[in-house]
């Protein structure tokens, strides 16, 4: 299947770069080229996290409800080809915040109210339908943010914490059974973690629990978006698990700024693109260039507000494109064929016994 899909998206995703091109307003630095992959569809709003599974591509639409879905309003999350035109529209119940793939399933994993009552959707995209699954009440007092699989693990940021310094978790471990879905913690809050800029060890306390992707050795990098940092987690949820934090920040005339970030993504190959939501300005947009360097980090600083390169050694951020709103969902499309999990896209970079890894009733 994902052979197919490369071979034939090259032609539509090379059509509607030469097509489409972005808002004057937003700039992009050479070689960098910026289009629009898709308009926010009437009725639709704010649209934030980034999915891609095969030649579909899944966004989800905030609608700017509140956080914790104390509002009762349902969120919508979008089905797209690779043309930018909408396959199908999936409405969740609450405010979406995290859209991920699950890669044993191919199934849509959704989350919605990161600051209080929590829900996760389930969507089956070849079927269309979704289950919903609940959360007990949270060991931290906010909501569930955003979701990485790796293996046949899942692990959930912990949003919005009700205390600071933050006592409670700030990943948790989740499994859905029946129409609950249980979590165990993984990362404190207050865990003790080295700063990759000083080499020394620190206390953290993770007042904003975010975003969350995979780096290419298989690492939780979270984003503690109002602490303005990042924190990699290497071997998470064993007994080597350790934490490093990457405080972030841009180049000013005046030296540097500290600066907050939404989603970082890695280029997994030397050939894709990046799809970017900007909740501003209602729009997913398509950044590309003829070559990218693997490995290299790619981040939506809404603090910015632009879209960077992000070094994981000084957590320093240069901008790629700017004049943009409220970027939000990032994620790198890797079009060489190989199969990896970036966060977003299909993935196969652990082995696994699919059936093993999520329960039944998840399927």
């Amino acid at each position: 299947m994902a052979s197919r899909f490369f071979a034939a998206s090259f032609f539509i995703i090379w059509t509607f770069f030469v097509v489409t091109s972005a808002s004057v307003a937003q700039q992009a630095a050479p070689p960098y080229q910026l289009s629009v992959f898709a308009k926010a569809p009437a009725g639709l709003s704010a649209p934030d996290s980034v999915a891609v599974l095969g030649d579909r591509v899944f966004v989800g639409y905030g609608d700017n409800h509140l956080p914790d879905g104390s509002d009762g309003l349902n969120s919508q999350v979008v089905e797209y080809k690779m043309d930018g035109s909408i396959v199908h529209v999936y409405t969740v119940h609450g405010h979406n915040d995290g859209v991920k793939i699950d890669p044993a399933t191919h199934k849509v994993w959704a989350l919605q109210n990161e600051d209080a009552n929590p829900n996760l959707v389930i969507i089956d995209p070849k079927s269309q339908q979704q289950k919903m699954f609940t959360f007990g009440p949270t060991p931290h007092g906010g909501g569930y943010d955003d979701l990485v699989f790796r293996g046949c693990d899942v692990f959930i940021s912990a949003s919005n914490p009700a205390h600071n310094p933050n006592t409670g978790p700030a990943i948790v471990k989740v499994r859905v059974q029946g129409d609950m879905a249980e979590v165990s913690p993984v990362l404190a809050g207050t865990a003790n973690a080295i700063d990759v800029t000083s080499d020394k060890g620190v206390k953290l306390n993770l007042q904003d629990p975010d975003s969350m992707t995979l780096d290419p050795y298989g690492d939780i990098v979270l984003d503690s978006q109002a602490d303005q940092q990042l924190i990699i987690v290497t071997d998470p949820a064993t007994a080597e698990q350790q934490a490093i934090r990457v405080p972030l920040s841009f180049e000013t005339g005046g030296g540097l700024q500290a600066v907050e970030t939404d989603d970082t993504n890695f280029a997994t190959s030397s050939h894709g693109f990046i799809l970017f939501a900007d909740k501003v300005l209602n729009t997913v947009f398509v950044l590309q260039k003829k070559v990218f360097a693997p490995g290299e980090a790619y981040t939506a600083a809404d603090g910015g507000p632009f879209v960077g390169t992000v070094d994981l050694s000084t957590g320093i951020i240069t901008p790629v494109v700017t004049g943009l709103g409220d970027p939000g969902g990032l994620v790198f499309v890797d079009t060489s064929g190989h199969s990896v999990d970036n966060g977003g896209a299909v993935v196969e970079s652990y082995p696994r016994d699919h059936g093993a890894c999520r329960d039944m009733d998840s399927r």
